[in-house]
């Protein structure tokens, strides 16, 4: 917009004396409206006519129009016929030379001109709309400049007539009632800021820039073509929609390019769209700055370029490509370009899609363009120089010896160019609604509507600013097409999708693949209907992105210095997953599950206890129940000799009782297996206890009855009647007892209970029996511990007394190998993980056990079995007697 304001004030003090006329013009207005008020205030209602008559002259000489035709009301335009405007040196002491055009003729923007034409002689020739009323039109060339276009406006608002009289009501010819024009937006700026200020309205058929909605700055401007703001929004979701991430752009420096690429930036970057490069470029910049544009482009790692540029300066970068190819790129395009024949000999393209207007019907119009004789074309200076352009021919005598002359023979209906192709109309319909807005707008001023008939009256004199009043009222439809204006002076935004591909016979057509419509609901704006054709003729969607995604397992880390699009995938830490892709962030699964290898999901963790199904549990159930076995066999085999000297010697009632509670002993193990349970937590911990003080007690009641049974062969001694089986049976029973009121109060207080282990592996979950009072377990284990020792230091007293059958020797290794297991298994079960907590206690237990039955009944029980002969009581007596 800066650019736009400088460039007009450097065109008004440099090109000063191409508008003097019209600035004259305006001054003398002015100052002859305050000369006139001042008469009729002085001299009221009796003023001369000669006073009204006042001579007005246009200082310089004002440029005659491309096309014009006189009319009831005249209606202007503006078109860049040509693309350059000759450069004029200004030495500051002669008279510049006019400006004026060079280059070929446009033939698309020709076109554009003759639908203008057609249009105004289709509305001259309906009975419905401005009925009875001729409209005219002046149509200049503003060759794609600023100061032409500038210089048009000032001519369009004062009118061709180099002399006139204030009060001279006989014609309306050169009041222009509104402007079609300009296709630039830079040129329309330019021409907008001039006709604001005069209420005149302006309707674009192509400029396009956001811009231009701002009221306040360009009140009488007006478009039938929709704001860029809705074409970068819509290419914005276009980029998103095929996952490109990483995207080059490339700009007209312009109001167009500038402004349009920054609202596509504002856009890509809400829909997390990263730009490798930004690089803008004008069709008169030298060729070096249009190189390094180029060169850029090849060296880039993104292979998707947008490009918002005008089709002019397109066609400039797109030859300089041509000269040394680039990688293959995908080119999304504007509405400028994309849509531009022109545009399709550049095959490198081939693929490109792009948002253009809606491509419709224009009844007649392709009759009209090509109603066109030599005889016709020759009235024409603009029309002359396209003839003798297309068919390479001079019209009239030619000058040069190599050219020839046309003869009459030329036949436009043959000719292959951008004006007779009418396949395509798109932006010539944005003219066509262009023309028949301003119709209705003063159809609307000027007409009144009575029950059956509309009356016009061509007399009816109206002001620029009443058109302007009605021109954002109107609302119509031609030929299928709604025409309207919001506030804003903008049209509803409705796009096609547009994609290059090859035809059978191999060359490029613009085929319509999708829609897009801002109207409807967020989310339903935008669809495809059929499938594309991608760069190179793939069928594949092309890849462009910075960083191929993150898998799902990974997160995002930003590459410092670096978009957002540029980023590392670091596998997911221990514990944590992502299961989307491109995660920013790892999450942590729930505590009882688990990352699966590739960290992408959780599962449940595996549950893990001492079964009977695994290895180490068949292990311990199997020495569990054959030492249980174990001690009813050797229960039978005593009691199938209960009567012999060596189990009548061992105190054969407490023998059994131990063999019963070392039985209770292998099998209380058992508990310890399978998944926990609260019975079965309660049970494991106090069968343990109960059956081990109950062994203990046995084997020290043995002890004590050894010692005082030595004790009583002494002379005088009266100890066993104090230690007969009543008091041995009360002292298994009081030993017993209290370990039972120990594991009640634990029961009591607070009992063990299933739990699951989430500390000790990350990985899985431990099921075990958790304490509940770490005191109360201990307790039972120190009570146990308490009694093996004094059962040890007993046993150790009375291991060297001199009796055959003594078992205290045997009591003593068997306490001996207790206390060892027992004291071992203390830090043992501290430091093991897991279910191997279990596999140590069952261990200790089954040690103990074992190390009871094999110290103090293997013995006997060879004696019974093998040597029979040393199970007498001779054998007995003589051991004693030596």
């Amino acid at each position: 917009m800066e650019l736009s304001s400088l460039i007009v004030g450097l065109t008004l003090a440099l090109g000063l004396f191409e508008l003097n006329s019209a600035l004259a013009l305006n001054f003398s207005w002015s100052g002859l409206k305050q000369r006139v008020g001042l008469s009729e205030a002085r001299s009221g209602a009796g003023v001369s006519s000669e006073a009204l008559s006042v001579k007005c002259k246009l200082q310089g000489t004002a440029r005659l129009p491309a096309f014009s035709m006189d009319g009831d009301y005249i209606i202007g335009g503006v078109f860049s016929i040509h693309n350059y405007m000759q450069t004029v040196k200004h030495n500051y002491t002669t008279m510049p030379e006019p400006l004026r055009c060079k280059g070929s003729i446009d033939s698309r923007e020709l076109r554009f001109l003759r639908t203008m034409v057609f249009a105004i002689e289709e509305i001259n020739n309906s009975s419905k709309l401005l009925p009875g009323i001729r409209l005219g039109y002046q149509i200049h060339d503003s060759c794609g400049s600023v100061p032409l276009a500038i210089r048009a406006a000032f001519q369009l608002s004062n009118g061709l007539d180099p002399v006139f009289y204030i009060g001279n009501n006989c014609s309306q010819s050169g009041m222009v009632m509104g402007i079609v024009g300009e296709s630039g937006s830079t040129p329309s700026i330019s021409m907008s800021r001039v006709i604001g200020p005069f209420n005149i309205p302006q309707v674009s058929h192509f400029a396009t820039c956001a811009c231009l909605s701002n009221k306040q700055q360009y009140p009488s401007f007006f478009r039938t073509i929709p704001s860029d703001q809705f074409q970068a929004d819509a290419l914005a979701k276009l980029v998103k929609h095929f996952g490109w991430t990483w995207i080059g752009a490339v700009r007209s420096d312009s109001d167009y390019g500038n402004n349009g690429m920054a609202s596509f930036l504002q856009a890509a970057k809400k829909e997390g769209i990263c730009v490798e490069y930004s690089e803008s470029f004008y069709r008169t910049h030298p060729r070096s700055k249009i190189q390094r544009v180029a060169d850029v482009i090849r060296r880039s790692t993104a292979m998707v370029v947008v490009a918002f540029a005008a089709s002019g300066d397109m066609k400039i970068l797109l030859e300089e490509l041509s000269l040394e190819p680039s990688p293959p790129r995908q080119w999304i395009g504007t509405e400028s370009w994309v849509t531009n024949p022109h545009m399709l000999r550049f095959t490198f393209c081939a693929g490109a899609i792009g948002f253009s207007i809606q491509q419709s019907v224009i009844p007649g119009l392709r009759d009209f363009l090509l109603d066109l004789s030599p005889s016709k074309v020759a009235v024409s200076p603009v029309l002359t120089e396209f003839w003798e352009d297309a068919f390479n021919c001079r019209l009239g005598k030619s000058e040069e010896i190599d050219e020839s002359v046309c003869d009459g023979s030329e036949d436009i209906q043959t000719l292959q160019s951008s004006y007779t192709d009418t396949s395509q109309l798109r932006i010539t319909n944005m003219v066509y609604k262009a023309v028949y807005a301003i119709a209705h707008a003063i159809h609307n001023a000027v007409c009144q509507k009575t029950n059956t008939t509309t009356q016009c009256n061509k007399l009816t004199r109206i002001e620029s600013k009443q058109v302007l009043t009605q021109l954002k009222k109107v609302n119509f439809s031609q030929n299928g097409y709604d025409v309207s204006f919001d506030a804003n002076g903008d049209p509803v935004a409705t796009y096609e999708l547009v994609n290059w591909q090859k035809s059978k016979s191999g060359d490029i057509e613009f085929v319509t693949v999708g829609h897009y419509d801002a109207s409807l609901p967020v989310g339903q704006e935008f669809t495809i209907n059929r499938n594309l054709t991608w760069v190179e003729g793939s069928t594949q969607v092309p890849v462009s992105v910075c960083t191929d995604s993150c898998p799902p397992g990974t997160r995002k880390v930003l590459q410092k210095g670096k978009p957002i699009c540029c980023y590392d995938c670091i596998p997911c830490p221990e514990g944590e997953i992502s299961n989307a892709t491109d995660s920013p962030d790892c999450f942590s699964c729930p505590k009882e599950s688990w990352p699966n290898a590739e960290r992408n999901t959780c599962f449940p963790k595996p549950v893990e206890f001492l079964s009977f199904d695994e290895v180490l549990g068949i292990i311990l159930a199997s020495f569990s129940v054959g030492g249980a076995c174990l001690a009813m066999i050797t229960a039978a085999v005593f009691f199938r000799h209960r009567m012999s000297p060596i189990v009548r010697a061992n105190n054969s009632e407490l023998s059994f009782l131990l063999l019963f509670s070392l039985t209770l002993c292998f099998l209380c193990s058992l508990t310890f297996m399978g998944a926990p349970s609260e019975w079965s937590c309660m049970l494991r911990h106090t069968a343990f206890g109960i059956t081990f003080v109950l062994c203990i007690s046995c084997v020290l009641g043995k002890t004590i009855v050894v010692l005082m049974a030595f004790k009583a062969t002494l002379p005088g001694s009266n100890v066993m009647k104090w230690f007969g089986p009543p008091q041995q049976r009360m002292t298994v029973v009081s030993f017993t007892f209290i370990q039972v009121l120990i594991c009640t109060i634990w029961l009591v207080v607070s009992p063990p209970f299933p739990m699951k282990n989430l500390t000790i592996y990350k990985e899985k979950i431990i099921l075990e029996c958790a304490l509940g009072s770490a005191a109360g377990f201990w307790a039972v284990l120190g009570y146990i511990g308490l009694l093996a020792v004094f059962c040890f230091v007993l046993a150790v007293l009375a291991r060297k007394l001199p009796d055959n059958f003594n078992e205290a020797k045997f009591i003593t290794f068997s306490m001996l190998i207790f206390c060892a297991v027992w004291i071992t298994f203390i830090p043992a079960y501290v430091s093991s993980p897991g279910k191997f907590t279990v596999a140590v206690e069952i261990f200790a237990i089954l040690a103990s056990s074992f190390g009871l039955i094999l110290c103090i009944f293997a013995p006997k029980c060879f004696i019974i079995l093998f040597k029979p002969e040393k199970n007498t009581k001779k054998h007995l007596m003589n051991k004693n007697q030596s």
